[in-house]
């Protein structure tokens, strides 16, 4: 992972929301901000789809800050069409297969479910990770606007004006661009998921999505969801201005209906036209979108032009945002859906960590969230930045990311009263198989000048990390300690082995803490060697140094790497060590 943003670089939320206020001050002034996010809950919600909220919601809160009202709306997509059947998702076989055409909302949700239908069994994971992430929001149901006719007059308006939208979208039908198809908010297909990128500008479930054209009786901008089937397989025939009177047939089921659109309710506008329709109906100053918006004919630069050429607004302010990758998903394979939510970071991670994952890159950077060992040497850094923050040593962009991460406008997020470090935590929940009185023994003994008292001291991300070791490392990683000395390697040592180990022995009841044990398994390859404990490093020395760590994993787990000595000793006991190391 790359290095946290220099000073010299601009602070991006910053940056954004000083636009984003100057912006909204112009066009409505005395009106509160309003930023937006669009989320299809079509299937599970994803850490690239996190992107579009944490990135409006960061700049929203910047807003906030400064005492401006702000609205964060995020659009939930749910009168999407169904569009096929997500792999690997408990509950759900083949046989949904029957609903692909349906609003999301029409579609049953997986069998087992709590929850009415498809889309609020999905809303719902989304839903509780904001909550726990700190995103204030106001959520908005496009099922309920379309069916309540919130935007009757917008697409009486759009159907008026059908030749001029359709003149816009015929400037880019003949280039020949993969991102013209659609809203570009939703990949394509789904890519690998370890090491791979995950398409972070999937939004809407609209990719595949016709712009309304190729229909004999000439172009319309709206899709009326079939009266008898309840699917999008619907043609338009026909359509007059003056009474409203629209036909349409089904393509799966053969119904056809008239209808008056100045009081039907059952359709919705193609997204081409449905998204810059919103801008203006919302007045929306600030949406980002993927990477593929810069593409000709990509639903942005289609957008702007149709928000100003029929809908008499203005394109919002648009960033573009980078991919999201993951680094390791040990339990998370393709057949079980094979990309990682926002709830799965959340089992693994503080909600601060992962806020600071998406705050300390600016939307064009891409980044990795990790799910394998990198998330100790994240969590590492997160530490030290924290420590800079408090000593007063941090560079001024690392301090602002770190600012909003730990709360928002409304105050501070939750944390762990003693943030002791991830690795040490892990290593001691995999050695002890996550054994309160055991942990609670170890812990206590790492500092024992400032012992910690209770587990709930190191929680949650004790837990996170008992959640990390439990779920994401692999069975054959995990640390089993030895029931017995390995009497054979015992026998084998030389004079020099049998040494380092009875100085090691030696060492213990007075180096007895994690700085302690530290110094000491350092020390005694140094104390071999005739080099005084403060010994600068040497290529000899460190090469002795990891045999005598390999010796010492060897007779502790039985095999040549663990978790750091020093937390092994701890977590083994004294006692144990003795009769393993063969005192």
């Amino acid at each position: 992972m790359a290095q946290s943003q220099s000073s010299t670089e601009t602070d991006w939320v910053s940056r954004f929301a000083d636009d984003v206020i100057a912006e909204s001050e112009r066009r409505a002034p005395g009106k509160p901000v309003v930023v937006a996010s669009g989320l299809s809950p079509s299937g599970p919600i994803h850490l690239g789809n996190l992107r579009e909220v944490m990135t409006p919601h960061l700049v929203a809160d910047e807003i906030r800050r400064r005492g401006h009202q702000v609205r964060h709306l995020i659009s939930w997509d749910d009168y999407d069409r169904y569009r096929k059947v997500p792999a690997g998702v408990p509950g759900v076989d083949e046989s949904w297969a029957e609903h692909i055409g349906k609003p999301l909302t029409s579609v049953p949700a997986p069998a087992g479910s709590a929850y009415p239908n498809w889309a609020e069994h999905f809303k719902a994971a989304m839903t509780a990770a904001l909550d726990e992430l700190g995103v204030e929001y106001d959520g908005i149901s496009q099922t309920e606007q379309y069916t309540m006719g919130a935007y009757r007059e917008q697409i009486l308006h759009a159907m008026r004006h059908r030749a001029d939208i359709d003149g816009v979208l015929d400037r880019y039908r003949t280039k020949k661009d993969p991102a013209a198809a659609g809203k570009g908010k939703k990949p394509q297909q789904q890519k690998k998921v370890d090491e791979a990128e995950l398409e972070a500008e999937a939004g809407s479930g609209a990719a595949s999505e016709d712009d309304g054209s190729g229909g004999s009786a000439g172009y319309f901008p709206y899709k009326p969801y079939c009266g008898n089937c309840e699917k999008d397989l619907t043609t338009v025939t026909s359509y007059d201005d003056e009474t409203t009177e629209l036909n349409y047939t089904c393509t799966a089921c053969g119904f056809a209906e008239t209808v008056r659109l100045n009081e039907f309710n059952r359709g919705k506008l193609v997204w081409k036209v449905d998204w810059p329709m919103r801008w203006a109906y919302e007045g929306v100053i600030f949406e980002p979108s993927g990477v593929d918006h810069s593409s000709p004919g990509s639903s942005f630069v289609v957008g702007g032009q149709i928000v100003r050429e029929v809908f008499d607004g203005v394109q919002p302010i648009g960033p573009m945002y980078a991919f999201v990758g993951i680094s390791g998903m040990a339990k998370m394979s393709s057949s079980k859906g094979g990309v990682p939510t926002p709830a799965d970071a959340l089992k693994i991670m503080e909600a601060p960590l992962l806020r600071w994952l998406y705050a300390r890159r600016k939307p064009n950077q891409s980044f990795k969230i990790a799910f394998d060992q990198e998330i100790q040497r994240l969590y590492d850094e997160w530490d030290s930045l924290a420590r800079k923050v408090a000593d007063g040593s941090v560079l001024p962009a690392d301090a602002a990311a770190y600012a909003r991460a730990i709360g928002t406008a409304a105050g501070e997020l939750p944390s762990t009263p003693r943030p002791l470090p991830y690795r040490t935590l892990a290593s001691v929940v995999d050695i002890t198989a996550g054994h309160d009185e055991q942990t609670l023994r170890i812990l206590s003994e790492l500092d024992p000048e400032n012992p910690i008292g209770s587990l709930d001291e190191a929680r949650p991300r004790l837990d996170r990390a008992e959640n990390w070791i439990t779920n994401q490392v692999p069975a054959d990683a995990r640390t089993i300690v030895r029931d017995e000395p390995d009497k054979e390697l015992l026998g084998s040592l030389d004079d020099q082995g049998r040494r380092s180990l009875r100085l090691l022995l030696d060492g213990l009841e007075t180096h007895w803490s994690l700085d302690g044990l530290t110094t000491l398994v350092y020390g005694v390859p140094k104390t071999l060697a005739g080099l005084e404990p403060d010994a600068k490093p040497t290529p000899e020395l460190k090469a002795a140094q990891r045999s005598f760590f390999v010796l010492l994993y060897q007779l502790l787990v039985g095999r040549d790497t663990g978790p750091r000595l020093p937390t092994l000793l701890l977590a083994v006991g004294a006692d144990r060590v003795r009769k393993l190391l063969g005192a």
